[in-house]
């Protein structure tokens, strides 16, 4: 019996899974400090560094998926960029995006009305009716820039507004533009204007939440998924691309000292470095994948033994990281509704912070079981109705189902 197709890259699943991992683990280490415990002395500040404050990093690297996700799936649907169905293409945003998003800022805005420590919003910084208004228009980001920090369960949709500005002008500009050369060429300037612009903006936040400042990542993405629909790699390649990709993310993310003396966070490449590697890494797991599934095979069709048997290893104690990539969008936005009240039990039961670890690990547990929930219950199922209402005809029925499957965001 020929096997079922998967439509998901379980790479992909699995780079989604560390980013998303590492950003709830940051904003634990926020609250709890792990460094401080014997456990965390005894790891030292450089595993500590890489372990709990790669959250900055894991948000980067989603933005890198996010624009290759996108573009693969709009390449796929529609064979090239100037041929996006700009209705179709904003419908599905839509459906995608606002169910979690409208959800999220009504339980925010009545914790924020009840009075809930650590998700009122400062009225000296400013409002409600203000942070809804820049949640709902994508620019919290712009917002937090100018007046503060918003409460870290509003603060979490600064990078949402980032994505959302920018899938607001990809279509238009694959349309209006049309021809590969210029879209290649404009997607291009986002890579040199954002190290420029995370020198020399207004502030620290803006550098790090800016448009501009973040723009670059979404737009490797759609880059690198250009090339891995247009360039095929032999075998040999492939395994170079993904490991050139490996190096360079661990060069950012785990060899910091060696970034400075190169001045790469002096001037902004860094994070450049950090979105390259990435890409490589996308173009070659995406094209893995599909040159097994045009041999039919599973991603264990051949763990029998030798290679296999590693491969065999390498997916089952990776699920729980693929686990939470494909749920990592509602992560993301509902995980600081765990964090806070289990950093309150913590300190409410005068915990020992040597049981710090297993705190770690249960909040993390149940961020990835809320967002799960959330995915399972709430998220998909009003996707599913409201793509189907939006979109009627028979291809857009596939393509509503198809789009469960890839891992689009």
């Amino acid at each position: 019996m020929a096997q079922k197709l998967e439509k998901r890259v379980p790479g992909i699943d699995l780079l989604r899974g560390l980013c998303i991992v590492a950003v709830v683990l940051h904003h634990i280490n926020l609250r709890i400090h792990f460094h401080e415990i014997d456990m965390g002395r005894l790891l030292g500040p450089a595993a500590d560094r890489v372990l709990f404050w790669s959250g900055y990093y894991g948000v980067r690297v989603f933005f890198v998926i996010s624009g290759f996700l996108i573009t693969t799936w709009s390449l796929k649907r529609w064979g090239s960029l100037k041929q996006i169905k700009r209705r179709q293409f904003y419908l599905m945003r839509f459906a995608r995006i606002v169910p979690s998003l409208a959800g999220l800022l009504i339980l925010l805005s009545v914790l924020d009305r009840a009075g809930i420590p650590r998700f009122t919003i400062n009225m000296q910084h400013t409002s409600l009716g203000r942070a809804l208004v820049a949640a709902l228009t994508f620019h919290v980001n712009w917002l937090e820039a100018h007046t503060g920090y918003l409460p870290a369960a509003w603060d979490v949709l600064w990078s949402l507004s980032v994505e959302e500005v920018f899938y607001l002008v990809f279509p238009l500009l694959c349309t209006l533009v049309r021809r590969p050369a210029l879209i290649v060429g404009l997607l291009s300037c986002f890579l040199v204007i954002g190290p420029y612009a995370r020198l020399h903006a207004h502030n620290e936040m803006w550098a790090d939440y800016g448009y501009l400042s973040c723009m670059d990542g979404i737009a490797l993405g759609c880059l690198a998924a250009m090339v891995a629909a247009r360039v095929r790699l032999s075998n040999r390649a492939n395994q170079a691309l993904r490991i050139s990709g490996t190096l360079l993310c661990v060069l950012i993310v785990v060899l910091s000292k060696t970034t400075f003396h190169l001045q790469l966070p002096q001037t902004g490449l860094n994070v450049t470095v950090l979105e390259i590697g990435t890409g490589l890494l996308l173009i070659a797991l995406q094209q893995r994948f599909e040159q097994r599934q045009m041999g039919n095979n599973s991603l264990l069709a051949n763990a029998n033994g030798g290679i296999g048997g590693l491969t065999r290893i390498l997916w089952t104690s990776t699920g729980w990281l693929r686990w939470f990539g494909r749920n990592s969008y509602e992560v993301y936005l509902t995980h600081m509704l765990v964090v806070w009240p289990m950093v309150g039990l913590f300190l409410y039961f005068h915990q020992s912070v040597n049981a710090a670890p297993i705190w770690f690990l249960a909040t993390t547990a149940l961020a990835g079981v809320a967002g799960q929930a959330v995915t399972r219950f709430y998220s998909e199922p009003l996707n599913y109705k409201l793509r189907q209402k939006l979109l009627l005809s028979g291809w857009q029925a596939h393509l509503i189902q198809d789009s469960f499957n890839t891992g689009t965001e």
